[in-house]
């Protein structure tokens, strides 16, 4: 069993930034894929970005440039740096671990407004 606890959502301006974190705990292998999706009320959840213990990075196009996914092994965490926040950004954020076996945190509202 992995747990994931995010952290770091809030209300923002439009063009303002956040940083989110997600904590894994548990049986974490050291081969494994994290990262991030959203969803938005009354949408699908979507892909924002994902990153491999090798630090390989995907964006959804998006995100692309604003958005910056990273990790710290030694930790177990994941992060994502927002940028250039816009009203469309507005979700929940959930943080994503996969070895295999695909794990899911609560997540943590991001509110973009003015």
């Amino acid at each position: 069993q992995v747990h994931l606890v995010e952290s770091g959502g809030g209300l923002v301006q439009p063009g303002g930034s956040l940083r989110l974190s997600c904590a894994a705990s548990g049986n974490i292998f050291s081969i494994n894929l994290m990262g991030w999706y959203r969803q938005a009320p009354g949408k699908q959840r979507e892909f924002v970005a994902t990153i491999t213990s090798g630090g390989d990075t995907v964006y959804e196009d998006s995100v692309q440039g604003r958005f910056t996914v990273s990790r710290d092994n030694t930790k177990n965490m994941v992060y994502l740096q927002m940028n250039s926040l816009k009203p469309e950004d507005t979700a929940v954020y959930s943080c994503i671990y996969d070895d295999g076996e695909t794990y899911w945190g609560q997540g943590t509202q991001v509110t973009v407004s003015s």
